[in-house]
């Protein structure tokens, strides 16, 4: 059973200046998001870090309210949190590809964001890995969020040369 195996995890990242993110989360399954969104705020609040949450209609609208929010507010990054569940219809895969696209695509644009967008097969699935004492799928996003936001700050303080560099120098 997928709750019970043990997994490891990186320390937590310290930061000198807490980080604020966002958390944007789907919530048409309200326990299941609500039990989500309690293992975020709480890996967040762990590293001294606050937290701004914002609820959209559905899993497709979390890349474009993360896009959104990198544009005109300020974050230092983002958690996605929400549930797809498998239906009768190929929607769930659409679902499923394009949010996560939608992600990959900001993250690689240099944005630091979680993933806890649930794809599962039924709801006692999803139940155990939004349950923040089991598999806490909500904290890995956010501590997922947390490690990128620690890289960026580490790779940012350094000195890269820009331009030509003399002969000889």
């Amino acid at each position: 059973m997928a709750g019970t195996e043990t997994h490891y995890t990186l320390a937590r990242p310290s930061f000198d200046k807490a980080p604020k993110l966002l958390i944007v989360v789907a919530p048409y399954y309200k326990d299941i998001a609500d039990n989500l969104i309690a293992g975020a705020k709480a890996e967040i609040e762990a590293v001294g870090g606050s937290w701004e949450l914002i609820e959209v209609p559905g899993a497709l609208e979390i890349p474009t309210a993360v896009g959104i929010a990198e544009r005109l507010a300020e974050f230092d990054g983002y958690v996605a949190l929400g549930c797809i569940i498998r239906g009768e219809t190929t929607h769930y895969d659409t679902v499923c590809n394009d949010s996560s696209r939608g992600l990959m695509e900001l993250g690689l644009r240099g944005l630091c964001i979680g993933n806890g967008i649930l794809t599962v097969e039924n709801r006692p699935q999803a139940e155990v890995r939004a349950d923040p004492g089991q598999m806490n799928k909500g904290g890995g996003a956010a501590a997922a969020a947390l490690h990128l936001i620690a890289l960026t700050r580490k790779w940012s303080k350094s000195e890269k040369p820009v331009g030509f560099r003399p002969v000889g120098g």
